[in-house]
């Protein structure tokens, strides 16, 4: 990185914890504090949803995904239409009836206190780890590029973020989380056109996306009842819509940023603004991935794109072997380029997918031997592919707009993570279990050192994580392993007004442990999850309660 690049991040970062500081700075109840004062428009509920989402992972690992794999990955949003709507029509109104400040207070009323603790537990859980994931994505950006110690990074990372956020609070993450879209859409288009520019002369957009298809990568769409498949239309349409539901209708770090909204039909056009823009947006960056595979057709690439790979493999007593797969990858490489430039040759997809093929064996292979050299050395590499054509293909000061597109990711959805945490363990343990009257402030610092409290957490888990099949693969599986059934103790409470709490309770407690078991023994892909986990606890709970002795009816308002 040359000088321009650290004063375009270093100005952009601190404009960002300055500006937030500076906005939101004397927050004197839980109002303001955890619900931003309820004066939100739809636009800044838009985007404050799409910020949430569109973590440093999803920059990092999309377009590594699409590299690899194509563009089938996009196939995982198409629930989130469906999802929105249903959450408007059903969610949002209940909600804002109540005037929650979480969603778990819901269940309270229509259950009892220990599902509400049970599901703002398993909330906790699961969202406390992706705020670890959050910032340890960005750490290996800065650790590749600089050489720092990733925990040093981690630490780091995590203060700027907890500097604004327990400023602030909600209306903190709000405010910053416009402007880093801003810079986020703007990165994104210039790395987009960058590569199109260093493309060869004749190679336009549309010979691009020939030869992306060519290597398989433009297949979008899926039908196949494949199990062992993890994105088809299936997935994308009962899993993803499930997961959908969950994460934006009972995740709290999504339920506090449409919470905030005016009115009730602030808060809806919010969400459907962001179910109109998430799949182009999402699409786009894939689009990203599959171009800067076009770019590597015709411009020299690694056998593994991460830095560290290579450097354990030459050390060791297997670095012949390795060069020898190199020189392979060499051969392959020139194979292609020639057959590319042939214009004498008319059909060139057989050739050109035999020889992608054969490449990825070859990056298999290779792997194999870096584990071999170094079992601590991450082989998967696609987390490293968008950041390795960054470093070494943008003219300088663009290197330092996109590390900050991807930091500034990171900050917004680690921001509203710790921004939900801290308002979930004050408003579901904390303030419903203290005993005698407390003031306003008294919670407002409550909240504050809450947040201090599970950045702290966060950035512990940070320092111990470790890279998965992919970075946005992990997040959604940790997701995916609780959503479906915090989703199906509330579409309980919402539509099965029969089943009572003790059977809600009981129910969710053994799907809990059966998804657990589901997951760690691999029966099904991790999207089925969600729905899976939906149906288990809502099945056990109608069959507990039909079993069971009738328990007293609840305020009506509730039901």
């Amino acid at each position: 990185m040359q000088a321009l690049d650290w004063i375009v991040l270093s100005a952009t970062l601190f404009f960002i914890v300055g500006f937030g500081i500076y906005k939101t700075r004397g927050s004197k109840n839980v109002e303001e504090y955890i619900k931003g004062g309820s004066e939100s428009k739809w636009w800044t509920i838009g985007l404050s949803v799409m910020a949430t989402q569109a973590s440093a992972i999803t920059f990092l690992s999309a377009p590594g995904q699409a590299f690899n794999d194509g563009l089938g990955f996009v196939q995982f949003y198409f629930g989130l239409p469906i999802a929105m709507v249903i959450i408007c029509l059903v969610f949002i109104p209940i909600y804002h009836k109540l005037k929650v400040y979480t969603a778990y207070e819901y269940l309270e009323g229509r259950f009892d206190l220990k599902t509400r603790t049970l599901a703002a537990i398993l909330f906790l859980v699961q969202r406390g780890m992706a705020a670890g994931i959050t910032i340890f994505a960005p750490a290996i950006i800065l650790s590749a590029v600089l050489g720092w110690d990733l925990i040093q990074l981690n630490i780091i990372i995590g203060v700027l973020v907890i500097l604004y956020t327990v400023s602030g609070g909600t209306k903190a993450v709000n405010v910053t989380q416009k402007q880093q879209m801003g810079i986020i859409f703007l990165g994104m288009s210039v790395a987009f056109y960058m590569i199109m520019q260093q493309l060869p002369q004749d190679i336009t957009f549309s010979k691009a996306l020939d030869i992306a298809g060519a290597n398989g990568k433009m297949k979008v769409l899926d039908f196949s009842f494949d199990l062992s498949n993890r994105y088809t239309i299936w997935t994308g349409f009962l899993g993803g819509t499930f997961l959908m539901l969950s994460y934006f209708g009972t995740d709290q770090s999504q339920v506090q940023r449409y919470l905030t909204g005016k009115t009730v039909r602030q808060s809806q056009m919010g969400l459907i603004f962001n179910g109109i823009l998430k799949i182009p947006m999402q699409f786009f960056i894939l689009l990203v991935g599959v171009m800067v595979f076009v770019f590597y057709q015709f411009n020299a690439s690694p056998l593994n794109f991460n830095p560290q790979a290579k450097e354990a493999v030459v050390n060791s007593q297997y670095a012949a072997e390795y060069q020898l797969l190199e020189a392979q990858h060499q051969q392959i490489e020139n194979d292609k380029l020639t057959l590319l430039l042939d214009e004498s040759i008319l059909d060139k997809n057989a050739q050109l997918n035999s020889l992608e093929l054969q490449d990825k064996e070859l990056r298999a292979k290779a792997k194999t031997i870096i584990s071999k050299a170094d079992a601590t050395v991450e082989t998967n590499d696609k987390d490293y592919v968008f950041l390795h054509f960054i470093l070494n293909n943008l003219p300088r000061g663009l290197i330092g707009l996109l590390l900050a597109v991807i930091l500034s990711a990171a900050m917004s959805s680690t921001a509203s993570e710790l921004n939900a945490l801290a308002s979930t363990t004050v408003i579901d343990l904390y303030k419903r279990n203290v005993k005698g009257e407390r003031s306003e402030t008294h919670y407002v610092n409550a909240s504050k050192w809450f947040t201090l409290a599970w950045g702290i957490v966060a950035i512990l888990i940070a320092c111990v994580a470790n890279l998965f099949d992919n970075l946005i693969q992990l997040v959604n599986i940790i997701g995916s392993i609780f959503y479906g059934n915090v989703l199906g103790i509330f579409l309980l409470a919402f539509f099965i007004k029969f089943v009572k709490g003790n059977a809600v309770f009981v129910a969710a407690i053994i799907t809990q442990v059966i998804i657990i078991i589901v997951w760690y023994i691999d029966i099904l892909p991790y999207l089925w999850l969600n729905l899976l986990g939906c149906a288990i606890v809502m099945s056990i709970a109608l069959l507990l309660q039909l079993f069971s002795k009738k328990e007293p009816e609840l305020n009506e308002i509730y039901n």
